[in-house]
């Protein structure tokens, strides 16, 4: 389990990438070999770390070296997934629709002599979303969903929340906030290419402050999400020690690493404002364990006997 740095030595057996920042500080460094040994995987991970919004000829670089190393069979993207995809996506033999819709990168496989482009987050993010939403909850509350941070994860958790299929179960406004205008315009434009009724705002919030406001102007039984990588890809919370959570609500903290600011403070105020308050674990699992499907060409199961056990071997692994 290594991390490697420009330019990329050849692989002298099967290897899979993690594309990060800080990813020789994730769990996944030691999860990863357990997975191994229970899969039958024959391959090493190695760690590629870049700065946040890199220069777009670092993301050829690793598209390229992948592409083109033939031990090199594949990587997951966190965090540079919109920014691998607007520098890199004419390096790809074949992109999928989610990728191609949110303009994003999650995953990196190969088949059959082919490039492939995934975005994997609208499964794994709807899969850990809902598993720990109270039943109906939208419906029987008329509750509404805040999402600081308007990348990939926040596309892909909205594009779930805004499905049809959902019927009433949906979210009576939707709020997304970013420090950067340029995000909220591309957002935006993919909530209208999805066409959906739900009706959102976009709220520019340099400032904690700015989050705070919108924050007290929730409904009860709201669903608050931290998805701005503060508190694990760079130090803080995107609220003040002074916001105030909406009473009955569900604060979600997409990390499950670092500082977790955020998720102090949500803790803090579960008992007087009633919170349910869950942190990055499982969302860690479904998208570690998706891309693995896809880049090993196996079958994991989302649920059942068979994933309780690959969640209970990654629990103990990062114990370890």
């Amino acid at each position: 389990m290594t991390t490697i740095s420009s330019p990329y030595p050849p692989a002298t057996r099967p290897a899979f990438y993690f594309v990060g920042v800080t990813t020789g500080r994730s769990s996944i460094m030691k999860v990863f070999p357990a997975w191994g040994r229970y899969l039958g995987l024959d391959a090493e991970m190695r760690g590629i770390d870049l700065p946040l919004h890199a220069d777009p000829a670092a993301y050829r670089e690793v598209v390229s070296f992948i592409r083109d190393d033939p031990n090199s069979i594949g990587a997951l993207v966190t965090t540079h997934k919109i920014d691998l995809f607007k520098a890199a996506h004419d390096l790809f033999d074949e992109i999928d629709p989610h990728a191609r819709l949110m303009d994003e990168t999650s995953c990196i496989s190969k088949q059959g002599g082919r490039l492939l482009c995934h975005a994997k987050d609208p499964i794994t993010s709807g899969l850990a979303l809902d598993g720990f939403l109270p039943e109906r909850h939208f419906e029987r509350t008329g509750a509404e969903l805040f999402s600081m941070g308007a990348g990939g994860s926040t596309i892909a958790l909205t594009w779930h929340m805004m499905q049809t299929s959902r019927g009433a179960d949906r979210p009576s406004r939707i709020v997304v906030s970013n420090r950067s205008p340029e995000r909220l315009g591309e957002i935006r434009r993919i909530h209208e290419a999805i066409g959906s009724d739900v009706p959102v705002d976009y709220v520019l919030a340099p400032r904690a402050e700015d989050n705070d406001a919108v924050l007290a102007a929730l409904k009860p039984g709201s669903l608050v999400i931290n998805a701005t990588g503060l508190g694990k890809d760079a130090p803080g919370s995107p609220l003040s020690d002074a916001a105030q959570f909406p009473e009955a609500g569900i604060a979600w903290d997409l990390n499950y690493r670092g500082d977790l600011v955020f998720l102090g403070q949500a803790r803090a105020q579960a008992a007087a404002r009633r919170l349910q308050v869950e942190d990055g674990w499982t969302y860690f699992l479904y998208g570690w364990t998706q891309v693995i499907a896809e880049v090993f060409h196996i079958d994991i199961p989302s649920t059942g006997p068979r994933f309780d056990e690959i969640s209970a071997i990654a629990t103990r692994a990062s114990k370890g």
